[in-house]
């Protein structure tokens, strides 16, 4: 089980920076332009893609305390501030860092899992109580769920732009 959620965590964070790199040669006034989407421009929707990554880690804190590893993994996430509104420059190159730091310590958390880590109980209170927990990996796959929906809306807008973005190709380098 770990190998694959590895995978999914290397995916995520090879193709977040495929993303980033297309979305960067755009000028900021064509990033931040509204789009139509429901986060409105691909800088919105890039900065909630980003938020999904910090938001779960969060909620991971609570599962594997005994793990030391993991927890270290984790607290590089605490204090990754995504900036609101409209970014300048400025706060587009800050997000690029945003995405590097966020990404690492999810790819460091998950390869610090143990198999019994995976299956340890999550509390939510999604579903109105019921179940009131999942197992770590269910949100794992609710992670690399988030990630590829949102950037398959960037890429339905891109590709509307005619703005080529085949970041998610199948890659093999992730099997070792």
């Amino acid at each position: 089980m770990k190998e694959v959620f590895v995978g999914f965590a290397k995916y995520n964070e090879e193709a977040n920076q495929a993303v980033y790199a297309i979305l960067d040669k755009l000028s900021n006034d064509e990033r931040e332009k509204d789009r139509g989407s429901y986060y409105g421009s691909l800088s919105g929707l890039a900065r909630h893609l980003l938020g999904g990554t910090i938001f779960f880690g969060g909620m991971f804190n609570a599962v594997v305390p005994g793990n030391a590893a993991a927890m270290k993994a984790l607290s590089a996430l605490e204090g990754l501030a995504i900036p609101e509104g409209k970014l300048d420059e400025s706060g587009w190159k800050s997000l690029g860092g945003l995405f590097a730091a966020a990404d690492s310590a999810l790819v460091n958390f998950v390869s610090a899992l143990t198999d019994g880590d995976f299956k340890a109980p999550l509390k939510i209170d999604w579903y109105g109580g019921n179940p009131a927990e999942v197992p770590l990996y269910f949100m794992l796959q609710q992670l690399a769920a988030h990630g590829t929906h949102h950037r398959g809306q960037l890429s339905q807008i891109l590709d509307e732009l005619k703005i080529d973005n085949d970041y998610s190709g199948i890659n093999v380098q992730f099997l070792a």
